[in-house]
């Protein structure tokens, strides 16, 4: 998890050390503890595999400091950190930092995502929902500490599962207004050349969207 966060952050610039670590806490800490740490060691990991250089700047020798940038190859690395899930189940801690950088995402991937943590979430719900049962059946006098912490789960599982649901919708209204516009014409692009690489989608994210309305 901290190698995605600190791909993603060198993503949008190079950082010195303090600075990656003062933007961890900032942009990521108040959904995801971090763990400052561990950062240098995986910096030098980073490094050591290609993903990340390390450049030294400054006009004295005693006063350069260490910059961090993202590579080629960090890209490439950052993105499939970011949709490995397309794989493997999300496991819950991570969700919130991915979404975080889901702007790098193209829409069909993100709507894909969403989709397979709402599955997830709704199975939770149901699993919930069935002890929450068992306990109220189980004896006349359940714990209402117990019960109440089950039912405010519930709650808040219930309440996701809303946010994904206006996450998708907004996601596809987006990506139906991408069908809908015209493409270029070759003498816009310039005719026959080459395909230009993929890159990273700049399509407003839902949340981008929703703070905009």
């Amino acid at each position: 998890m901290l190698e995605l966060a600190i791909l993603g952050l060198l993503k949008e610039q190079p950082m010195h050390g303090y600075e990656l670590r003062k933007q961890l806490s900032q942009k990521l800490g108040f959904f995801w503890t971090v763990s400052f740490g561990s950062l240098y060691p995986t910096l030098k990991r980073l490094e050591q595999r290609g993903v990340v250089k390390m450049h030294a700047y400054g006009d004295k020798p005693s006063r350069k400091r260490q910059v961090y940038a993202i590579t080629e190859r960090g890209e490439r690395e950052f993105l499939e950190l970011l949709a490995e899930s397309a794989v493997t189940r999300w496991e819950e801690d991570k969700f919130p930092l991915r979404l975080a950088f889901f702007r790098y995402l193209k829409p069909e991937m993100r709507i894909r995502l969403l989709e397979r943590r709402k599955v997830y979430l709704e199975d939770k719900l149901d699993f919930g929902r069935a002890s929450l049962r068992r306990t109220l059946d189980r004896t006349n006098r359940a714990d209402s500490y117990t019960v109440s912490l089950m039912r405010h789960g519930l709650d808040t599982t219930e309440r996701d599962i809303a946010w994904l649901d206006e996450l998708i919708a907004t996601e596809r209204r987006l990506l139906a207004s991408a069908d809908e516009q015209p493409a270029p014409s070759a003498d816009a692009t310039g005719g026959g050349g080459p395909a230009l690489p993929d890159t990273p989608d700049d399509t407003p994210t839902p949340s981008e969207e929703l703070q905009s309305q």
